[in-house]
């Protein structure tokens, strides 16, 4: 049975593409990368994953992702990817989801870093309404 396609729409099949990263077989090799994984956990609700990925300084101590209503992800738009410095990145993003039937849009971009050759989610910036 083929892997179905990658929520992050990579255009790459999720076997191929983020289920490596999120299954811990190896880290991901830009912020790009792990963005795109930390949206394909968002939509499988792997609250363990997006918490190993979000840097200790800002983390949560949880997401309450099994909470109702559930978010529907229903597409993921990666409008730039620029890395600042050796070990640090942004990711600037548009994701749209759905919840309850009502459509919403996430305008965020995004600073990772990188420490001992892993990327971190940092903080975001939300952009417009």
């Amino acid at each position: 049975m083929a892997s179905p396609p990658c929520p992050c729409q990579s255009g790459k099949t999720l076997a191929e593409c983020c289920a490596p990263l999120i299954a811990g077989a190896h880290p991901a090799d830009t912020a790009e990368a792990l963005m795109r994984s930390r949206y394909t956990a968002f939509s499988l609700r792997d609250e363990a994953y997006l918490l190993a990925t979000w840097h200790p300084s800002t983390r949560p101590s949880g997401l309450g992702l099994a909470a109702e209503p559930v978010a529907k992800w229903i597409g993921l738009q990666v409008r730039q990817h620029c890395r600042t410095g050796d070990d640090s990145a942004t990711v600037e993003f548009v994701a749209r989801y759905r919840v309850g039937g009502r459509a919403h849009r996430l305008h965020e971009t995004s600073r990772f870093v990188r420490e001992e050759a892993r990327w971190y989610y940092l903080d975001g910036i939300m952009h417009g309404p």
